[in-house]
Order: C-alpha cells, then structure tokens, then sequence
C-alpha cells in the first residue's frame, strides 16, 4: 500500500489579507452567537403566544399531539440525503428555524395584515379567507424559504443538488408544522373543554385526523417546491446568473401557489377539501417523492460514473466506486470496520463515503464548467480528507465490494480514452460492474 498520496502536497498560499484579523462581526463565534440568541428569542416569544392563546393543559396536549409526526418525517428526509449526508448543524437550523422564527413571523404578519383587512373592509368573514388563501401562502412560504436562503448562502458546500434543497426545505417546513400543529390542537383541545366535546365526535380528535393523520406533509410538501429551485440553481453554472436567481423563485411562487390552493379548498363546497386532498395533493406527493427518490438514485450512478478517474490516478481502490455507489455496500463497510475497530472506525468510514461522494459531485461540475474557480482548492482538499483515513477505509470498503458482488476480479480490458492510466497499465474491474466504461 502507498504510504504517500500519489501527487505532492503543497501547503496553501495566504492569499492577499489573510494574515490581517478579522473584524469582530466576522468571527465565527460571533455569528453563532448572534444567530442562536436570534433563535432563542423567538423560541421564547413563539412559546408565550401560543400558551396564552391555547392555555397551559391545551399547550401540553397540543405539544404532545403535534410532536407525533416529527420523528418520522425527519428520518425519512435523513434517509434521502444518506448518498451525501448533510452536516447536522443545517437540519439543527432548519428544523429551528421553521418552529421558532418562521412561525413567529407568521403568526405577528398574518395577525396584523388580518385585522388590516378586516377593518378596511369591515367584513371580518371575508378577511379571514382572503387571510387564509392569500396572505398566509406569501407569508408563511417567504418565511421558510429565508432558512433555504440562509443555507444556500453561508453553507454553499453543504448545498450542491436537488436532494439538498429538498431536505433542507423539507425540515424547515417539518419546524413550522410542528409549532403551527401545537397552535391547532392546543385551540381546539380548549374549546372542546368549553363545549363538553368528547370522543370522535371532539373537535381535538377531528383536528388531530385532518392534520396529523391526513395531512402531516402538506407544508413540507410546498417548501420543498422551493427547495427544489434553490437545488436546480445550485446545479446551474456560475455565469448564469438570471438562471440562479429565476429558478429560487419560480420554486417559492409554486411553493405559494399550492398551499393557497390547498387552504383554498374548505371554500369549494362541502366536498371541495376532500377533492383536493384526493385529486391534487395526493398526487402531487407521489410525484414529488418520485422525483426525490429518482434524483437520489441518480446520486449514485454519479458515484459510480466519476470516481474511476481517481482509481487510475492512485488514489482511491479498484473497488471503491462500487462499494461507494451502492448503498448496501456502504452500510456493510460501515458495519465491518465497526465490528474490527468500534464505533470510532464506522464514523470515520462514514466521513470516507461522504468526502468521496462530496468528490464524485464535484468533478461532474467540473466537467460540465460549473464548478467555478474554486474547483482545484476543493478538489485537493475532498482528496486530502481521503488520504487521511484511508487505512481505515480501504479495507472496509474492499471487503462491501467482495461481498456485495461476490465474484472473483478479473481484467476489464483497454482503457477508455480520457483516463490517463500509466502506459500498459491493466484495469481490474467486476463483470458485473465495470466502473470505467463510458
């Protein structure tokens, strides 16, 4: 086994100014603070509205009620973004972001613009449904896309595909559900204490069906529009800048559009919600997870399509772009260097996968002239990371290959033009799976 990368290291350059020290509001430490008290702040504000508006037994009930359907709906985004998990700071963020300062801004802006209403037209029935089926859309989604923003900007590694969009998207909307469901089942929990409601018949247990057992991924599903705009921009070139910005918010305006429809249908009639629920939006979250799915599998054969390019260069094992573009193969290297050196040596694997997919990504950018002027320092960086665990990693990942295909290597034959394998040499590859055809 090499003991050194294949090519030289160099130690990076400062660039001109970055031996000066930072302003104080640059620090890092600073930012964090500032952005963690903003949130505990709302945090705060949020809490006292909702408990003086549902009460405190109503808060406790719709707590416990509204908390039922997070679980589940963030480990089901966790899964989509396994082929390149996310840091958890960003879902920690977004799932905060969406409770706290989301939801705040939505409760003082659809409150205020309301009442506006109401007293400009003196018809409080109709400012509630024009509240409902304009307002609360523009702002609520506006709100939850901040956080996709925030990301986008300020972790621009972490945020290189669709598949993010739509996690960061989805977890955010998952924070605001969780706040607004509180809000619902603490209201309606207090008014069947005042009318003696009990049983089915209740309006807690009629609120729980629509909103926690019907419909417990109809804000994710919006936000997620937006999401997968913030997603496509990533994916775009860096010179298109009319494409980069034009794609966010043709995401947010679908986004808006959707959830104004859906709080629009309790006035189509007496069937006009179920018609939606069954007609529109069923639909439109099988096509969405459809599409999330696919792009994930997608990931995958990027995986397996890049990283040879990186097996010729010395860099990564013959059969590493297997076992990286198979989930299965990723969890058995996991398991194995878990069950041969402990915990700390599956973490370390996980980095491995991460990093090398992190890679695969960025070299299709690059092909494609997307990745900007930063392609090298990333690229020695993602190989760096490599290098470093690879003693731990190699043999875990060799082992998910052998018993993922469990056939014997053979050579795969001539080398494609664009590799740039040294003279003569041969390429050991599986029959089932030759990572360096075209």
């Amino acid at each position: 086994m090499a003991t050194s990368p294949p090519f030289p290291t160099y130690p990076p350059r400062p660039v001109d100014g970055a031996l000066r020290h930072p302003h104080w509001w640059q620090r890092r430490w600073v930012r964090y603070g500032a952005l963690s008290s903003l949130l505990a702040l709302s945090g705060l504000v949020i809490l006292a509205l909702v408990r003086r508006q549902t009460g405190t037994e109503g808060f406790l009930v719709g707590l416990g009620l509204a908390l039922l359907p997070v679980p589940w709906l963030i480990a089901a985004f966790r899964w989509l973004d396994r082929v390149e998990p996310g840091p958890w700071r960003n879902l920690v963020f977004s799932f905060a972001w969406g409770a706290c300062a989301a939801a705040l801004i939505a409760i003082v802006a659809n409150s205020f613009a309301t009442k506006w209403i109401a007293t400009s037209t003196a018809d409080p029935s109709s400012a509630d449904t024009l509240g409902a089926t304009v307002i609360a859309p523009i702002v609520e989604e506006s709100a939850k896309a901040a956080a996709v923003l925030l990301v986008f900007l300020f972790r621009r590694r972490d945020f290189t595909g669709i598949v993010d969009g739509v996690v960061i998207a989805g977890v955010t909307a998952t924070g605001f559900a969780f706040t607004e469901n509180i809000l619902y089942l603490g209201t309606a929990f207090g008014t069947d204490q005042l009318t003696g409601g009990r049983g089915i018949a209740s309006v807690t247990v009629a609120t729980f069906f629509v909103r926690i057992v019907m419909s417990p991924f109809a804000h994710p599903l919006f936000t997620v529009l937006t999401g997968i705009g913030f997603g496509a921009s990533a994916l775009a070139a860096e010179r298109q800048h009319v494409r980069r910005v034009l794609l966010p918010l043709g995401g947010l305006l679908l986004a808006m559009g959707m959830h104004a429809f859906w709080n629009g249908s309790a006035t189509f009639g007496q069937y006009g919600f179920f018609a939606v629920y069954g007609g529109f939006m069923v639909p439109a979250f099988a096509l969405l997870t459809w599409l999330a799915i696919w792009t994930r599998q997608r990931e995958l054969r990027i995986v397996r399509a890049e990283l040879p390019a990186y097996v010729l260069a010395g860099w990564l094992g013959p059969a590493e772009p297997f076992a990286l573009g198979s989930m299965r193969a990723r969890r058995m290297a996991r398991d194995y260097a878990r069950h041969h050196h402990g915990r700390p040596a599956a973490r370390e694997v996980a980095r491995y996968e991460g990093y090398a997919t992190s890679l695969a990504f960025l070299r299709q950018r690059g092909r494609k002239g997307k990745a900007g002027a930063g392609f090298v320092v990333r690229e020695r960086e993602l190989l760096d990371e490599l290098w470093r665990r690879r003693e731990v990693a190699r043999p875990a990942l060799e082992y998910a290959a052998r018993a993922a295909v469990p056939v014997r290597p053979v050579y795969a034959g001539p080398v494609p033009i664009g590799y740039w394998p040294a003279q003569g040499s041969p390429v050991v590859a599986y029959p089932e799976y030759n990572p360096y055809r075209s």
